[in-house]
């Protein structure tokens, strides 16, 4: 009787062997080197490394903020003096049209006015000649008053300095009784806008006579010895005798 021998029977257990595979994917598959990691970095200096880091980062930010603040504040002020300049040229401007304004409306007013002259003229020598009366005085009041409230301004009086900016000399003579050239008399009166003159005073001016000032100055000069004289006799007791 032959003896079966543990493991060779057809009882024997066989490896589990997926069906289609052959033997040598039921060998046993050896076990993976693994791979050897190096020492790990401490924690305290990776904090350190993430800090300075984050740090580098935020100053390159806050200087990119800077120079951006820096191009406003330029954009800025460059705005702010344009505007000021075109403020100040825009106040020129409206001076300059308030300026003209007011000039072109004194040379019209003073154009119309040149022409209204010979009528005042007129009315004046009426009144020095006591004709104003009736409605003829009515009207040449009213003319005054409109003429007035134009602007219109007479001037030129006896007595006067004479200036010739706005004197016009018709007549000239000497006179015993005047310091400077003096109006003595008012031929036709001169007559302004504001500061522009429309037509001169016309005048009769005297002079002083000649030679008047050096005989009043000898006159003054003897006074004023004689003065000290009387004084100084006053001052040693009079005259000394004789």
């Amino acid at each position: 009787m032959t003896e079966e021998t543990p493991g060779f029977g057809d009882n024997a257990e066989k490896p589990d062997v997926p069906s289609g595979a052959t033997p040598d994917d039921a060998a046993p598959q050896a076990a993976e080197p693994s791979i050897e990691e190096g020492p790990a970095a401490p924690a305290g200096d990776a904090s350190k490394a993430s800090a300075q880091s984050a740090q580098s980062a935020q100053s390159t930010q806050d200087v990119g903020l800077i120079a951006q603040l820096d191009q406003v504040r330029t954009a800025l002020g460059e705005r702010t003096a344009d505007l000021q300049r075109l403020q100040a040229e825009y106040q020129n401007y409206r001076r300059r049209v308030e300026r003209d304004k007011v000039t072109v409306k004194e040379i019209a007013a003073a154009n119309l006015l040149s022409e209204l002259l010979p009528t005042l003229d007129d009315v004046g020598r009426a009144r020095e000649h006591g004709e104003l009366v009736g409605g003829f005085k009515s009207v040449a009041e009213a003319l005054e008053t409109v003429v007035a409230k134009m602007g219109l301004q007479q001037f030129g009086k006896e007595g006067e300095p004479f200036d010739p900016t706005i004197h016009e000399a018709l007549m000239h003579s000497y006179a015993p009784d005047v310091t400077e050239t003096t109006c003595v008399a008012i031929l036709q009166p001169g007559y302004r806008i504001g500061e522009r003159t429309i037509r001169p005073a016309r005048v009769a001016v005297a002079e002083p006579q000649p030679g008047a000032q050096t005989v009043k100055g000898e006159s003054e000069t003897a006074a004023s010895t004689d003065s000290a004289d009387a004084a100084e006799d006053k001052e040693t007791g009079g005259p000394d005798e004789g």
